[in-house]
């Protein structure tokens, strides 16, 4: 059945979506999350390194220290750049991260302590927010008739053949792929008359971690991506470089410039960057193996049914077969419980779904 139906008609149709965007997402997310309940008063000192999700690790930490006075907390923040290489060293408790660790971060953790670090998700990266962790929606020019694609297609648009593909940091047979799985024209899709011997031509992000996600989930954890892929770097972000002073190598440039002129193109990008380009329609997109396609809107980011909704992450050192440490442990489960998750929406994420939420919360025990 397809989920989409009236929902994408809409964006199809119409540019801004904002106010679909507003309207279709629950007018309490976190009702239903349990409140938190301490299962004992604990007390010390907690190190966090990495990544600040835009302040909400501070204001979880200041809520918490009113229900455990006893907790003290040392904070550096820099980047989720940082948080893996503080949880190896053993410099941090906790290593808050807005994505999943690259191969050389599981492997470095591996090698150094012979099991895997342990995570919790504690938030939903943001629809069109900007700078909050953004997950990849697919764009073609209004003019395209396509409204929806399976991730497995997407494989076939932006990916290439490959020998593999990554899980944590073991090549596995399981992602490999023949060239016979290339798409690399609109026919191949479905699509006719003018269209059907036209190329696609692939645009999307340069290496970021938003990159690294889109890799994660559509190209099975690698980097062979079609030949033609054009890369771009998000506009206004630390990676334009200096002499680039018209961002001709940003995003928003591509999209309006490109994209927005290229009927037979397609991109992956996030919501922040295409706000105003009335040319681009979103594409629904349905998990791999699946034909449940789900347009993006906050509603569907929020419940996590959007096949490439991001998440953030809480890494921490917890030795297999032994209990995480009760300071950690009540820090997290303050986080999962509804106080702390409508820090999350108030910070510009979104909060877990109530299911999603008790995932995370079990896997503490």
């Amino acid at each position: 059945m397809l989920r989409f139906s009236i929902a994408a008609l809409c964006l199809s149709l119409a540019w801004p979506f904002a106010a679909s965007a507003e309207t279709d997402a629950p007018a309490d997310p976190v009702a239903q999350l349990p409140t938190y309940v301490a299962q004992q008063q604990v007390s010390g000192s907690i190190r966090s390194y990495g990544f600040g999700l835009g302040g909400v690790l501070e204001r979880w930490q200041a809520a918490f220290k009113k229900l455990h006075p006893g907790v003290t907390f040392d904070n550096t923040l820099p980047t989720s750049d940082a948080a893996f290489p503080a949880l190896v060293t053993n410099v941090t408790d906790l290593a808050p991260n807005g994505g999943e660790p690259a191969i050389t971060e599981w492997l470095s953790f591996y090698e150094t302590h012979g099991y895997h670090a342990s995570s919790v998700v504690v938030a939903t990266g943001a629809f069109d927010v900007k700078s909050r962790s953004n997950g990849p929606v697919i764009f073609v020019h209004k003019d395209n008739p396509i409204e929806r694609l399976t991730i497995d297609q997407l494989d076939g648009i932006f990916g290439a053949q490959r020998t593999g593909g990554m899980e944590g940091f073991v090549w596995t047979p399981r992602g490999a792929r023949g060239p016979e799985k290339n798409i690399r024209t609109w026919g191949q899709l479905g699509l006719t008359g003018e269209w059907a011997d036209k190329p696609i031509q692939t645009y999307g992000h340069a290496s970021s971690g938003t990159t690294r996600f889109f890799q994660l989930h559509v190209l099975e954890n690698t980097d062979k991506w079609n030949p033609n892929y054009r890369g771009y770097v998000e506009t206004g972000s630390k990676m334009i470089a200096a002499e680039d002073t018209g961002q001709t190598l940003g995003i928003q440039h591509m999209l309006r410039n490109e994209l927005a002129k290229d009927r037979f193109g397609i991109a992956w990008t996030i919501m922040s960057q295409v706000e105003g380009i009335s040319e681009l329609k979103p594409v629904a997109i349905a998990p791999r193996g699946s034909t449940n396609y789900v347009a993006p809107s906050r509603a569907t980011f929020q419940d996590r049914s959007y096949p490439l909704a991001r998440k953030i992450y809480i890494y921490f050192d917890r030795p297999p077969g032994k209990a995480l440490e009760p300071k950690l442990k009540e820090f997290l489960r303050f986080v999962l419980s509804r106080e702390g998750q409508r820090l999350v929406g108030e910070g510009g994420y979104l909060p877990l779904p109530a299911q999603f939420a008790g995932e995370q919360r079990a896997s503490l025990d």
